[in-house]
C-alpha cells in the first residue's frame, strides 16, 4: 500500500495545543525519570537473578522502581519536593543547583522537559487530539525515552521497544495511520531488514555493527508506518548518523573506532517520517523515477 494512504485528524486549535505543551512538560519530567531509573531496575533484576541462580543472597531487596523511592538529589540525598520539581521553572529559579548543597544539576533535564513540550504541541497540532493524535504522542515519549537511553547506556529496552511494537500494531488495527496488513508487514520487514544488515556485518568483520534492540525499534517503526515507509526512516536514520557521527569526529575528536548508538537516529528518522514521511517519499519515487 502506498505512503498516500495515511490517515491523520484535522489539526487541532491553538488552544489544544498549548496544553498539550504544558502536558508534555510533565511527561518529559516523568521521562527524565524513565531514563535514569529504567536501566537501573533491570541490572538491579539481572543481579538478583545472577544472585537466585548461585544460590545467594539477593543484593537489591529494597524496592526501586519508577515511583519509589522519592527523587534525591545524587550529592547530599537531598529528597526533592513539589516545587523544586516544576518542569524547567525549578531549574530556573534554582539555577542549576541543588537547593541544599548547591551541587550542579544537569541541564539535560529542564532540556528533555522542554523539548518534550514542543514535541507535544508539534504532534497535536499536527494531528489532532483525536485517537490518532493522542497515539502519535504516545509513540513520541517512547521515542524519546529509548533516545536518551541509547545515547546513555547503548541499549534499548524491551520494556519500552516491545510496548511501542504492539501499540502500533493495535493503533492500526482499523487502519488509524496505515492498513494493518501493512503494518504487520512493516513489523517483520523492518526487523528482518537490520537483522540481516547485522549478520552479513558480522560474516564480513567479524564485528557486531548494532544491537538487538535496534532490530525491535525498526520493527515497531514499520508496525506504525508500514513496510512503505521503512526505506526512507533507514535512509533518514543513516543520514542523520552520518552527519552527527562525522561531527562528533571533527569536532570533538571522537575516536572513529568508538561505537554510536544508532537507535537515536532510528528515532529522529522515525519522527521525521511521522510529520513527513509521505512528502519525503514521493520526492524519492520522482528522483528515481526521473
Amino acid at each position: 500500500m502506498p505512503p498516500e494512504t495515511f490517515l491523520f485528524a484535522a489539526p487541532a486549535t491553538m488552544t489544544a495545543a498549548i496544553v498539550a505543551a504544558i502536558f508534555g512538560l510533565l511527561i518529559g519530567s516523568f521521562l527524565n525519570v524513565v531514563v535514569y531509573r529504567l536501566p537501573i531496575m533491570r541490572q538491579r533484576e539481572f543481579d538478583n537473578y545472577i544472585a537466585h541462580e548461585a544460590g545467594k543472597e539477593l543484593p537489591h531487596q529494597d524496592r526501586f522502581n519508577l515511583m519509589v523511592p522519592r527523587s534525591r538529589c545524587p550529592h547530599c540525598g537531598h529528597q526533592i519536593g513539589a516545587l523544586e520539581n516544576i518542569p524547567v521553572i525549578s531549574w530556573l529559579v534554582l539555577r542549576g543547583k541543588c537547593s541544599q548543597c548547591k551541587a550542579p544539576i544537569s541541564p539535560r533535564y529542564p532540556v528533555v522537559e522542554a523539548v518534550t513540550g514542543l514535541l507535544s504541541a508539534a504532534v497535536v497540532w499536527h494531528f489532532g487530539s483525536g485517537w490518532v493524535g493522542l497515539a502519535a504522542l504516545a509513540f513520541t515519549y517512547l521515542l524519546v525515552a529509548m533516545t536518551l537511553i541509547d545515547y546513555d547506556h547503548k541499549e534499548l529496552p524491551d520494556e519500552l521497544t516491545f510496548p511501542l511494537l504492539w501499540l502500533g500494531l493495535l493503533v492500526n488495527l482499523d487502519g488509524a495511520i496505515v492498513p494493518l496488513r501493512d503494518a504487520v508487514i512493516g513489523a517483520m520487514a523492518g526487523y528482518l531488514v537490520l537483522w540481516s544488515v547485522y549478520w552479513l556485518f558480522k560474516l564480513v568483520t567479524g564485528k557486531e555493527g548494532m544491537g538487538y534492540g535496534d532490530f525491535k525499534l525498526l520493527a515497531a517503526l514499520g508496525a506504525w508506518l508500514g513496510w512503505a515507509m521503512l526505506p526512507t526512516i533507514v535512509i533518514l536514520s543513516s543520514v542523520v548518523g552520518a552527519v552527527v557521527g562525522i561531527g562528533l569526529i571533527v569536532f570533538r575528536g571522537r575516536a572513529r573506532d568508538n561505537p554510536i548508538p544508532f537507535g537515536p537516529y532510528l528515532a529522529a528518522a522515525g519522527m521525521i517520517a511521522l510529520f513527513y514521511g509521505i512528502p519525503l517519499t514521493r520526492h524519492a519515487q520522482g528522483w528515481l523515477q526521473a
